[in-house]
């Protein structure tokens, strides 16, 4: 038996050895992985932004969808853990002639790749590596359809808990397009199993998953409401690339309704914090002079990311069987 059968993320020992989505993990593990990224924060102050854990190892960047940020944060943390690092450019590989997701991978096996970072715009894509790879070879899903985005949402509770250390009493609100969102399902997955208890939705019925009640969150569909007395707001981008039809009027109107302008910002606690995953849309999502204000802290959110996924990175690497 290599891996749980409940559960393809962990090893029979119950460790992380693959990080393919937020759900079904537990609390601890959760706090393994925020506290060692605590513990890789200061390193990129250091004069030397290396630690040698990864020497030695090979990480491979397959992304099937381009994500420049996701993409060059991944690199750098696995930089800072000393790897190796191949990018692996999918529109220009053999991908683009007909070989295989598992082809691929197979390839880079043979050239002794020790991890993969997948995204793909299919969801299960990084499942099903994970599932035909040896004990030894981890994976990291980097996003994977509307599925999730695991260390996107470990990154934004890290910069909850870093502003809001209680986290057992918060309001968090997440704003937008969450019908098409990976990162939302990651998000509230993360929130509701660190203890958050009140976690909000505010999206307009068409942004909004059939029985989203059931991820144990409060929907609303209007911002006055819903932003009431929030310690947190978690704005989306709108997924224009994954919608089908019109399922809004139009960019302006969203922003008029839905849009986080310093008005609708008033409307939470006055020491809230504004966050986004990006890139952002502004004028559409969010206002440039909430986005740059005071509560904004959706740069250090990127600061951390890196922090994050060299945790993540450094867990998986010492949970081989």
């Amino acid at each position: 038996m290599r891996k749980s059968v409940n559960n393809p993320q962990l090893n029979k020992h119950g460790e992380l050895t693959h990080l393919l989505s937020i759900e079904g993990l537990s609390a601890p593990i959760l706090k393994q992985i925020l506290e060692t990224a605590a513990s890789f924060v200061g390193v990129a102050e250091r004069e030397v932004k290396k630690v040698p854990l990864l020497r030695g190892k090979t990480v491979c960047n397959i992304f099937f969808e381009n994500s420049t940020r996701t993409r060059t944060t991944f690199e750098i943390a696995a930089k800072r853990l000393s790897a190796d690092v191949i990018n692996l450019n999918v529109g220009t590989s053999s991908q683009s002639k007909g070989e295989t997701i598992l082809d691929t991978v197979d390839n880079l096996i043979a050239m002794h790749a020790d991890m993969f970072v997948v995204r793909h715009a299919q969801s299960g894509a990084a499942h099903l590596i994970a599932r035909h790879v040896g004990s030894d070879i981890h994976v990291i899903n980097a996003g994977d359809g509307r599925h999730a985005h695991p260390t996107q949402g470990l990154l934004d509770v890290f910069t909850v808990r870093h502003y809001k250390p209680d986290m057992h009493n918060l309001r968090v609100a997440v704003v937008g397009d969450v019908l098409h969102s990976r990162v939302a399902r990651s998000e509230i997955h993360a929130l509701t199993t660190l203890g958050v208890p009140e976690v909000r939705v505010i999206a307009p019925k068409t942004l909004l998953p059939q029985e989203v009640e059931k991820l144990g969150v409060q929907v609303y569909h209007d911002m006055a409401s819903g932003l009431k007395d929030v310690d947190v707001i978690m704005m989306l981008r709108l997924q224009n690339e994954r919608m089908n039809g019109a399922l809004l009027p139009s960019a302006q109107e969203y922003f008029k309704t839905y849009g986080l302008t310093q008005d609708k910002l008033a409307l939470a606690k006055p020491d809230a914090i504004v966050m986004h995953p990006g890139p952002m849309n502004r004028g559409v999502e969010i206002d440039s002079t909430v986005a740059d204000g005071a509560q904004s802290v959706i740069l250090p959110q990127v600061t951390y990311g890196i922090a994050v996924r060299m945790a993540v990175m450094s867990i998986l690497a010492g949970n081989t069987e």
